[in-house]
């Protein structure tokens, strides 16, 4: 019974197999019958697929976020950070919606130099990766902001290329050292990129993840290949000992050298058949071994130009700049070269479709195309600190004389090309120069005084020298600035030479009697040394009397104006009160009368209040004799100078700094020396530049014309003024007021200066010098210049950064202008002096002996005008007989 159950089910078996078999015969049968008609329904579901793949790509690729990545000057990436970045990178190109198709799964890197920067950095990916990359893992040093997808105008000449991965499968590119920075070759490639010819040059590399299915069928070609590689070095190693054994030299040798071939009882040697050699999984795939850090890519260029040849130029060192990661493998252009034309993607049929691989992102990338992150480290990131980045137009403009522009210095480009570098008028505010004497910063502030004072723009040039105007006069011969153009040389010695005269306490411009008493007294005292706690009594003193000496003046102002209106002079009332009121101003040498003459000081105390009077009648005869050498000394040196006296010794001023702001005149101040003497003139100089720059605040802000103080010597400037430098780069930038400091050791100036100069500083440069001095400098650029660089410049070189547009640039090589190669065709010699004739006139000058004259008999001036004034009760005014005679 068993044997005839298994008998039929073998047979309902074989039936069922042979049913089978009948059914597909017949369907082999009925598709070959209708052959044509399943083609083409095949044929139409690969359309109709290939189609809606098409769509969905083109949807997907639509719908594309752009942020953009800008580094700062200290952005010096690790290999980690690098490597989470293109993990990040990777999953932002496959984070796109479920239905996009493989190819559209993509994100690409866009370089870009279009002569707006040297290279920006950009990402596009998928609209839902947005989050992602709005977070990057180089933390704060590089700045991601959104940013609109490119949209390029069209220009006459393109070309284009693709640029693929070759070598050997599993291979990898050459290991590139982060520094110096791997994009350095394609920043120099676009160095030369000039947007007034049109000039573009774009680099994209697109990513997309690597597919599992994909990689694991290439892991099996790869492995099949070398096996069979493997198989075939046997197969050649066998048939080499095969012929080796039988006919070749050696073994015929060996034959003739046996004993046993010669009797005929040796035997042929057996030749075993060599093995195949084992093949190392992880060796022949390289890095396709792993699948972390893998992706495929593809690397487009197209360069553009309106200028005929350029546009080949870039793209040919674009290529070039790609040898950097040359190694057993390469990224090399596709394409063939035969003769002078390489057949590629500018070419048809293969133009198109680079053109929308282009515009949309589509991923196609050739055989090979996979690449790790570690592999193309110097790609996934924007440029380093590492980077020598240059300087371009539309970062930092060149300059051309009546453009408002401050020339800085010749830079020369990686194409070769100099051009004189210029910072805007209004962003540039304080400027610090160091460095060697001789060596160009005197000659660079010349240059930018002279482009200022073109531009329109107030300036006072203080130089101790006094070479300096004769150096620039030739350039300033122009009719535009003779109206402008005041003069003030305390360094002549002729007594027939023209000076100009400057009363600190003149009030004939309605200063605040309070505002000038405290610049003058703050000038001196800081001079001197004097503090609350080191000189009070000093101080006191200095005070009530300049307080004393400005009543005076105040009085001689409004009783002129008041006589000259009432009289209706044949000028006009206010011309003639500041004409005749400054004709009988006391001036600083009227404090010594003031202390030590009792009948001057009863006639000045006519010309004060109540109170003030109080303290001379009350106070001022405690005070021991002794004390007032303190004060009379130093007024005693600044009369012991014939020059220093008639400039400050006369009554009317032809000095006006905060007249020389509001109507942009061109000062030359040349001081008459570094002495005692000579810092407690500049001090006085330098606070009134404070002074007159706060005054300003009466002015609307739209009404505060710039206006800039060019200090040579600094250290000698410093050493008068104090902390008054300091305060100038603090509190005048609202008022318009610019400073810029030029010195041979920053490290001499005060602390107080130092540190506020290079805190505000739009400007910082250095030439050669001690490694002390140079260190202040570079100590500022974090490590991009060294004290060896800056020591070994040449003369007239400077390392200098500049703010440009609130941005900072550089350090940056320049070689120094020079007034001669920058204005040349400004040159007016045979004017010069016309130019030092309207100088003079412009300050009211006078020969030095006349000035001498007056300013000694200003003292009998005033009290002639005091005698005039109403006389005050005698025991407020003079005091008693005995304190007069105390102090005569």
């Amino acid at each position: 019974m068993e044997a005839d159950a298994l008998t039929m089910s073998a047979a309902e078996t074989l039936g069922a197999v042979g049913d089978v078999l009948a059914a597909l015969w017949a369907a082999g049968l009925w598709a070959w019958a209708n052959l044509w008609w399943l083609v083409i329904i095949a044929a139409a579901l690969a359309a109709g697929w290939q189609m809606l793949q098409q769509r969905l790509a083109a949807k997907a690729l639509a719908e594309r976020t752009c942020v953009e990545l800008v580094p700062s000057g200290q952005f010096s990436p690790g290999d980690e950070e690098i490597w989470r970045h293109g993990m990040q990178l990777i999953r932002a190109a496959g984070s796109g919606p479920w239905w996009t198709p493989r190819r559209a799964r993509t994100l690409r890197v866009r370089l870009r130099a279009d002569g707006s920067r040297p290279l920006a950095y950009r990402i596009e990916a998928p609209a839902s990766a947005r989050a992602l990359l709005s977070r990057s893992p180089f933390g704060p040093r590089v700045t991601v902001s959104r940013a609109a997808l490119v949209a390029d105008k069209k220009r006459t000449h393109v070309v284009r290329t693709v640029l693929a991965l070759r070598g050997k499968p599993g291979s990898k590119l050459r290991e590139v050292p982060l520094e110096p920075d791997p994009l350095q070759p394609l920043v120099d490639a676009v160095a030369g990129i000039r947007a007034d010819l049109g000039d573009l040059a774009e680099v994209c590399v697109d990513l997309s993840p690597a597919p599992r299915w994909q990689l694991a069928l290439r892991r099996q070609q790869i492995v099949a290949q070398a096996r069979a590689e493997a198989r075939r070095e046997a197969v050649r190693e066998a048939r080499w000992l095969g012929t080796q054994s039988t006919s070749s030299l050696p073994a015929a040798v060996g034959r003739l050298l046996d004993p046993a071939a010669w009797k005929g009882t040796g035997r042929s040697p057996i030749v075993m058949p060599p093995r195949p050699r084992q093949v190392n999984r992880d060796r022949v795939l390289g890095k396709l071994a792993e699948s972390a850090g893998l992706m495929r890519v593809q690397i487009l260029v197209r360069c553009a130009s309106d200028t005929e040849g350029r546009a080949e130029q870039l793209l040919a060192l674009l290529n070039a700049s790609m040898d950097v990661y040359a190694g057993v493998s390469r990224i090399g252009a596709q394409g063939v070269s035969i003769g002078p034309w390489r057949i590629g993607p500018d070419w048809w049929p293969w133009r198109p479709r680079f053109d929308a691989r282009w515009a949309t992102g589509l991923m196609r990338p050739a055989v090979g195309g996979w690449a790790r992150i570690d592999e193309l480290a110097g790609l996934l990131k924007p440029p380093t600190a590492a980077a020598r980045v240059p300087v371009i137009e539309a970062q930092m403009p060149t300059y051309e004389p009546g453009k408002d522009l401050l020339p800085q210095g010749w830079y020369q480009g990686p194409d070769g090309r100099e051009r004189l570098l210029a910072t805007h008028e209004d962003d540039t505010l304080f400027e610090v120069q160091s460095g060697k004497a001789g060596w160009g910063k005197t000659m660079r502030a010349q240059v930018q005084a002279v482009a200022s004072a073109h531009n329109g723009r107030g300036l006072a040039f203080v130089d101790p020298h006094g070479d300096s105007f004769t150096e620039v006069a030739p350039y300033l011969a122009h009719d535009e600035i003779m109206d402008r153009i005041h003069l003030f040389d305390l360094t002549i010695r002729d007594t027939d030479a023209m000076l100009a005269c400057w009363n600190l306490l003149d009030m004939t411009g309605g200063q605040r009697p309070h505002e000038v008493t405290a610049a003058v007294v703050d000038a001196i005292a800081a001079a001197l040394g004097w503090g609350d706690v080191t000189a009070p009594r000093a101080l006191t003193i200095l005070t009530k009397a300049i307080e004393a000496l400005i009543a005076v003046n105040t009085s001689a102002v409004n009783t002129t104006a008041s006589t000259g209106a009432r009289t209706g002079a044949r000028v006009g009332a206010r011309a003639g009160a500041r004409a005749g009121a400054g004709e009988r101003q006391a001036t600083l040498f009227q404090i010594r009368p003031l202390l030590t003459e009792p009948s001057f000081r009863q006639l000045v105390l006519r010309a004060l209040d109540d109170e003030a009077r109080r303290w001379w009648a009350t106070s001022f005869p405690d005070i021991p004799k002794d004390a007032l050498l303190t004060v009379l000394n130093p007024l005693d040196r600044l009369a012991a100078s014939p020059v220093i006296r008639a400039f400050l010794g006369c009554p009317l001023s032809g000095y006006d700094i905060r007249r020389a702001m509001d109507e942009r005149h061109v000062v030359w101040i040349c001081p008459p020396g570094t002495g005692p003497t000579g810092r407690l003139l500049v001090s006085l100089m330098v606070r009134d530049f404070l002074r007159a720059g706060l005054s300003r605040r009466d002015l609307p802000a739209r009404d505060r014309s710039s206006f800039r103080f060019y200090l040579d010597e600094l250290i000698s400037l410093d050493g008068a003024a104090s902390t008054v430098l300091a305060e100038i780069t603090e509190q005048l930038r609202k008022f318009g007021c610019r400073l810029h400091g030029m010195t041979q050791l920053l490290h001499r100036l005060s602390g107080s200066t130092r540190t506020a100069l290079l805190q505000n500083a739009s400007c910082l440069s250095t030439t050669a010098g001690s490694a002390d001095a140079i260190a202040q400098i570079t100590g500022e650029w974090g490590g991009k210049v060294t004290i060896a660089d800056a020591a070994e410049l040449e003369r007239w070189w400077h390392y200098a950064s500049f703010t440009v547009a609130g941005k900072r640039i550089g350090p940056l090589l320049v070689r120094g202008p020079a007034l001669t190669e920058v204005f040349r065709r400004l040159a007016r010699p045979r004017r010069t002096g016309a130019l030092l004739h309207a100088a003079h006139a412009n300050t009211g000058a006078r020969p030095l002996n006349e000035l001498t004259t007056q300013a000694l008999a200003q003292t009998e001036t005033v009290r002639a005008f005091l005698t005039t004034l109403p006389t005050a009760a005698a025991a407020i005014a003079g005091g008693t007989d005995d304190t007069q005679e105390q102090y005569a």
